[in-house]
């Protein structure tokens, strides 16, 4: 039990034992004393003052009282209108840290039980990751971690797009314009190869809808008109209709794209446990939608399409199948949620996706309700804000976008051109030097993306995420090398529970309650889905670390037990650090 448990408890008892009056203990709430306040926790006591019928003064005064006597460690309080703060003493900061610093295991809780299934990354096979597939990457593989750390078990899972129109305009531009060049004879990654066509797709349906515009024919109407735009259609349905010719081109394009990812999420250090692919779900999804239309649950139109209606639910009518019998992007993922229980039996089916899908999960969840699955109300959209360019908004279609790759390549740059600067590589061999530019690189780019609620829009700035001053990747990380530095300086006379010390000083209490947040931070991240709150508490105990420091010395103290116990205090908080960082995906350098 937690000391702000504790606290709430026994808050309860105090309002029953001076006020006669039973409150449940969990509405009792417990903060942090503000920094501008002497005391360390804070009970707020506005509740009870009409129980009370005294003044917040008064009622403040007997709650604090009691609590005093019934614990030791309550040295003393003040009570500051209706808040009561709580100043604990020595031996309890001691204590708490020691029970800490024991723990390999902090931050760890027990199994719950909970399976959840996370689905993230979900390109298409038409083009290379790109900025967004980043933020979604992140997000996705942090909440696992952070997920896995509250003791859920959590199945990562990954949907490659890997059929449709889009996929047929880069096999049609690369048909008709690539001569059999392959990625392999051009140079090129697999995944911009293939995304070059895609590109190329669009310039070629304009030039080729010229005629048509030029006589005043509207541009979606022209581009019907074109050789290309036939040709890309015309592979949507062949591929439906099992051509071979067709299915083979798709398979050897396809299979360039995933040598191409692969490569992209082994440096950005993504995994998944087991991939879907839209080809292999898209029957089964028919076959819901066409069992739904069976029950009267869909309906067909004149045309043959099969449609859902929603309106009931303030939404729109939405097509399920196409009138050609095609299928779209809701087909296939009602097939995967269908796959995905019959895999796993999940609690929970996370969706990791952009914002701009927020309909489609609703439709989504609203589809299997109708269809009675057990797993409909399992369904979570976890979405994420875009982001953004200094010119804008990005555009794959227009080749206006901010390629992964290249963004990597970047944040590597940016950070060896920072770092050498700042003088940080001294001493260091190539091989030392490069493998710390690609920790503070990669950490920097990951620790942007994640120190913000996924669910705003944020704007990428790689100069400001590589700074070793202010909320960064790379000031905390510059934290966990200088503790590393002062560890190996030290030896290891440091480990607990050699230190005797009786007196703390006030920058050691806050660093001691800040490592005590861990768990609660991590709760809190989980029950958020939300990882800036651990991105967030890393920062912050880095900079409560380098207050101390700043402010105090570490090892050069007349009394040798307080070198002893700083600089165990400095080994647990690089451990807490370390395992922060770690579930965002971000290493930490061992020195720099």
């Amino acid at each position: 039990m937690s000391i702000e448990q504790t606290l709430q408890q026994a808050t309860a008892k105090a309002v029953q034992h001076l006020y006669q009056t039973e409150i449940d203990p969990q509405s009792v709430t417990i903060n942090q004393t503000p920094k501008n306040f002497t005391g360390n926790l804070t009970v707020v006591i506005f509740p009870y003052i009409k129980i009370a019928r005294k003044n917040p003064l008064q009622t403040g005064a007997e709650i604090g009282n009691y609590l005093k006597e019934q614990f030791s460690f309550i040295e003393d309080f003040n009570v500051v209108q209706g808040f009561v703060n709580l100043l604990f003493s020595n031996e309890f900061w001691l204590q708490q840290f020691t029970q800490l610093a024991n723990n390999p295991n902090f931050g760890q809780l027990p199994a719950s039980g909970k399976k959840i299934v996370l689905e993230y990354i979900g390109p298409n096979t038409n083009k290379p990751l790109h900025l967004g597939h980043i933020r979604n990457m992140f997000v996705g593989h942090a909440v696992a971690a952070i997920l896995q750390a509250n003791g859920h078990e959590v199945h990562k899972v990954n949907i490659f797009n890997d059929k449709g129109i889009n996929i047929s305009k880069s096999m049609a531009a690369w048909k008709l314009s690539a001569n059999g060049a392959t990625p392999q004879g051009t140079g090129m990654k697999g995944d911009h190869f293939v995304g070059y066509y895609y590109v190329l797709y669009n310039k070629l349906v304009t030039q080729q809808a010229a005629p048509w515009l030029q006589q005043g024919m509207e541009r979606t109407e022209a581009e019907k008109q074109t050789e290309i735009y036939a040709l890309a259609q015309d592979y949507t349905q062949q591929w439906e209709q099992g051509n071979p010719e067709v299915l083979q081109l798709w398979r050897t394009m396809n299979g360039w794209v995933y040598e191409g990812f692969k490569e992209t999420f082994e440096q950005l250090g993504i995994e998944y446990e087991k991939a879907y692919y839209e080809s292999e779900c898209y029957e089964l999804g028919k076959e819901m939608a066409l069992e739904g239309l069976s029950q009267n649950l869909f309906f067909k139109q004149p045309d043959g399409s099969v449609w859902v209606d929603l309106t009931d639910q303030n939404l729109d009518q939405k097509l399920l199948i196409r009138s050609d019998g095609t299928s779209v992007y809701i087909t296939q993922d009602m097939g995967v949620a269908e796959l995905r229980y019959n895999d796993y039996h999940p609690h929970q089916m996370i969706y990791v996706v952009g914002d701009e899908q927020i309909y489609h999960f609703k439709v989504l969840k609203l589809v299997l309700e109708k269809l009675g699955k057990p797993y409909a109300n399992t369904i979570y959209h976890l979405y994420y804000g875009m982001v953004d360019l200094p010119e804008g908004k990005m555009k794959s279609r227009e080749g206006k976008v901010v390629d992964a790759d290249d963004l990597v390549a970047e944040m590597l740059q940016t950070a060896e051109e920072h770092t050498k600067e700042l003088g940080k590589t001294e001493g260091m061999n190539p091989d030392e030097a490069h493998l710390l530019y690609r920790i503070l690189g990669i950490g920097a780019l990951k620790y942007f993306m994640l120190r913000v609620n996924a669910q705003k829009r944020i704007l990428f700035n790689p100069k400001e995420s590589v700074d070793f001053q202010g909320n960064t990747g790379p000031f905390i990380q510059y934290s966990y090398a200088r503790i590393n530095s002062i560890l190996r300086k030290f030896g290891q006379d440091y480990i607990l529970p050699h230190y005797q010390v009786e007196t703390l000083h006030p920058f050691e209490k806050d660093l001691i309650a800040e490592l005590l947040q861990y768990e609660q931070a991590l709760q809190t991240a989980a029950d958020t889905l939300d990882p800036s709150v651990v991105a967030n508490y890393a920062f912050a105990v880095a900079k409560t670390y380098n207050k101390l420091y700043a402010e105090l010395s570490v090892m050069n103290n007349s009394n040798p037990h307080t070198n002893t116990f700083r600089v165990a205090l400095s080994a647990v908080t690089a451990g807490i650090i370390k395992k922060a960082l770690h579930l965002m995906g971000i290493e930490v350098p061992q020195r720099m």
